[in-house]
């Protein structure tokens, strides 16, 4: 054990003699969810039968993501880990061993199939309203294991909020419609929107890969730049939890303007228009419709 982690594990524990399993919600569910999205839709399917506890949270990058001692102590207090799988968290089995985590482990992704990005799997699931009904449903199902008593709450949730996923999904597919296949084409940070590409049928080029750990080649950037030119394509976004300089130098390059923030790996703040999932959405949509419309 390295001393990092021995220092992790220690501080854990002293945490955990203080506050003693069961003490933040002694009645409740204690849930830790790996980052804001998930931490969402555990928040409306758990309600308050449900002490929720996020990981990364709003405007965070979880891809490079450093758990601190609080984050343990988290888990340590937790009955259910909520996390994304499909290699999104790399540092989550190190968090929760290092932890002494003994609650249950709920992979949301689960049953999901994977698109695959080259030799990589793409994690982001989430970008396509379709799979996080399948989130929703694996989050219903495994609180209500942990908690009987409260199994037809968590169904019932989950059965309103997928109605809302549905009617997200058919608004989304109302305003993409009208923008023909040859306008489809969007430039933004790094490759998060490949599930929404995928079933949206929109084109998503990015210069990182689909972490943002990835740096890429000036090659990959000079070629991204030549097609930017070539397709005159203007629908350039960053993300929130991204570094906007490399972008900014492409666009510039390019001779385009940067459009609004998106929401990919991580929900806003309160006061931005992706504080939950479904505002996440509809935020990015519509302005990745406006951005389309001008190429």
């Amino acid at each position: 054990m390295n001393n990092n982690r021995r220092q992790l594990l220690a501080s854990a524990c002293a945490l955990a003699l203080l506050s003693p399993l069961g003490a933040r919600a002694a009645d409740k569910v204690n849930v830790t969810a790996s980052f804001s999205i998930l931490g969402d839709l555990v928040r409306v399917v758990g309600g308050p039968r449900v002490a929720l506890t996020t990981l990364v949270g709003p405007d965070q990058d979880a891809h490079g993501f450093e758990p601190q001692a609080a984050h343990a102590k988290a888990l340590l207090q937790s009955q259910l880990l909520v996390t994304n799988g499909l290699d999104f968290e790399h540092w989550i089995h190190k968090l929760a061993k290092a932890a002494g985590f003994k609650g249950k482990t709920l992979v949301a992704s689960k049953g999901i199939k994977p698109l695959q990005v080259g030799r990589q799997t793409d994690p982001h699931a989430w970008q396509n309203p379709q799979n996080v009904m399948v989130y929703v449903q694996n989050i219903a199902d495994s609180l209500g294991q942990l908690d009987p008593a409260g199994a037809e709450t968590y169904q019932a949730n989950a059965k309103a909020y997928i109605q809302e996923l549905v009617a997200l999904d058919l608004w989304a597919q109302e305003q993409l419609a009208p923008i023909p296949a040859t306008k489809r084409k969007v430039i933004c940070s790094h490759d998060a929107f490949g599930y929404l590409g995928a079933y949206y049928k929109i084109t998503f080029l990015a210069p990182q890969g689909v972490s943002t750990e990835a740096e890429p080649s000036a090659r990959q950037v000079a070629l991204l730049i030549r097609q930017i030119k070539r397709e005159k394509i203007k629908a350039v976004f960053v993300e929130n939890m991204a570094d906007p300089k490399l972008l900014a130098q492409l666009s510039q390059d390019a001779g385009v303007s940067i459009g609004a923030d998106l929401y990919s790996d991580a929900l806003s703040g309160p006061d931005k228009p992706g504080a939950t999932y479904l505002q996440m959405m509809r935020h990015n949509v519509t302005q990745l419709a406006a951005g389309m419309r001008l190429n």
